[in-house]
């Protein structure tokens, strides 16, 4: 594993511990964390698969998914969960009024898929 790579899934594990930490009290920050965990443990995929750092949100969901679309050790609801997360996040950031927000049980879930896709990135960068 590259250093670059290392560095963005030590990034990646850092925030889903946050994202654990905070579920019980704060469903919309436990969502939100959940897609940054994700995001960097894609960003830690593409730079070991690519030798490119890849920023923008967009381009990361693409090339990310472009990535494990082919992998049979990628379930496809897991190659689509960056997005999926992606969405949890703009509730969390956006949303305004009464009900808005992240259920905590979509919170929980989510910690779980985010966990499940790091610890996926993990295993492929290791291969």
């Amino acid at each position: 594993m590259t250093p670059e790579a290392a560095c963005f899934l030590f990034k990646a594990r850092e925030i889903l511990l946050k994202a654990q930490e905070m579920l019980e009290d704060w469903p919309d920050e436990a969502g939100r964390a959940c897609y940054f965990a994700a995001f960097h443990a894609a960003r830690a995929l593409i730079f070991e698969k690519t030798g490119c750092v890849v920023m923008p949100h967009a381009d990361v969901q693409a090339q990310f998914g472009h990535l494990v679309r082919k992998d049979p050790a990628c379930d496809t609801d897991l190659g689509l969960f960056l997005g999926r997360a992606y969405n949890l996040m703009a509730v969390a950031d956006y949303e305004t009024g009464p009900g808005a927000g992240i259920v905590p049980e979509y919170a929980a879930l989510a910690v779980e898929r985010s966990s499940q896709l790091v610890e996926f990135v993990a295993r492929s960068l290791m291969a």
